[in-house]
């Protein structure tokens, strides 16, 4: 197959983004396919006529991927970057040159973006329409799970438990957590954010107030939760089957954006060192919250347990970290799914769920 890994983009997440599509280009080239990994922003500035040959390069696209750092990238240094006049008067256009004439040309785009628009269903919508193949849940799922405010909402009625929680929005005159029906400590982090930046655990009003500030600096929403004590824990799914949970266990802190992407940072043991119910359950709330979200092909849900043995479900992420050491790679080698059959189920699945 000719197949375009799409990486990149203008999230927080994008340096992940460029580490797990280099993974899935690595892999997919090794199975005998032609594939090309394209940052879905900067685009690929080449000659129109010549397209076709960009599935053969020599380097597949290969340059442009990275490490992780210890940090969020800088967004408008990217912006700068790309140079093409196209960001005058405060519109940046998230498709670089090139980027749906080579997707178009691809039996498959893989979609290998983490956050922003290229998880929030905007980009699955855009592909839609112009009849492009890519991989991973529909548009409707993808905007649905993006949102925490929304997904807690929908977990709340339709019996997925989630720690209480409220929505607020910058311009919303009351903060205080008594008017919001929580109490200290609390979690906040951005609506739409993801890999754990701008997330924030506190304890004391002063770092509630400071938190808040930080966490509105990523977006004008923010969720605010109840703070639960506990072991963590994330259950892929894929076709409608829930992989074994796999505990993450943070050397320090929570499972944040440098204990995630650091070497050595963190401990993750699949399967779960936890007893039968708790996977059992584990598996059917990742089930039930992959149903309510509206999504198909795969997904990961994140969990808590507390020492109670109750389980919270904190979110569904509807485009994993797929590196050969991400989470849900680990979980499907541990039922005997190698990382390079993984990413062509995935595509298998994809094909079957939208183009058959």
């Amino acid at each position: 197959m000719k197949i375009i890994v799409l990486a990149g983009g203008l999230s927080t997440e994008r340096d992940v983004s460029l580490s797990s599509s280099a993974g899935i280009c690595k892999t997919l080239l090794a199975k005998g396919h032609d594939v090309f990994l394209l940052d879905v922003f900067l685009g690929f500035p080449y000659d129109r006529d010549n397209l076709e040959e960009v599935f053969t390069l020599p380097g597949h696209g290969l340059e442009i991927a990275k490490s992780i750092g210890t940090e969020a990238p800088d967004i408008e240094s990217i912006i700068a970057k790309r140079g093409d006049g196209y960001c005058e008067g405060g519109s940046v256009p998230f498709l670089g040159p090139n980027v749906i004439e080579l997707c178009r040309m691809a039996d498959m785009t893989f979609l290998g973006l983490h956050g922003g628009e290229g998880e929030n269903g905007k980009l699955q919508a855009t592909f839609d329409l112009l009849g492009i193949r890519y991989t991973g849940p529909d548009s409707l799922g993808c905007a649905i799970a993006m949102d925490k405010g929304l997904t807690k909402q929908i977990f709340l009625q339709s019996g997925v438990d989630t720690p209480k929680g409220v929505c607020i929005h910058k311009n919303k005159n009351k903060k205080a957590l008594s008017d919001l029906g929580l109490s200290l400590p609390v979690v906040i982090k951005p609506c739409c954010g993801g890999s754990s930046i701008g997330v924030y655990i506190v304890h004391t009003e002063e770092e509630y107030e400071t938190a808040l500030k930080k966490s509105f600096l990523y977006e004008d929403e923010v969720v605010i939760e109840e703070y639960i004590k506990g072991r963590e824990f994330a259950c892929g799914i894929i076709d409608g089957r829930a992989l074994p949970p796999i505990e993450i266990i943070p050397k320090s802190g929570f499972f944040d954006y440098a204990n995630k992407y650091q070497a050595d940072a963190t401990e993750e043991i699949c399967p779960a060192n936890i007893s039968d119910d708790i996977t059992k359950r584990m598996q059917e709330l990742t089930l039930r919250a992959y149903h309510v979200l509206k999504l198909n092909v795969y997904s990961r849900a994140d969990f808590l347990l507390d020492e109670k043995g109750n389980l919270y479900c904190l979110e569904m992420n509807t485009l994993p970290g797929m590196t050969e050491a991400s989470l849900l790679p680990k979980e499907a080698q541990a039922i005997g799914i190698g990382y390079g059959d993984l990413c062509e189920l995935i595509i298998q699945k994809s094909l079957e769920a939208r183009y058959q």
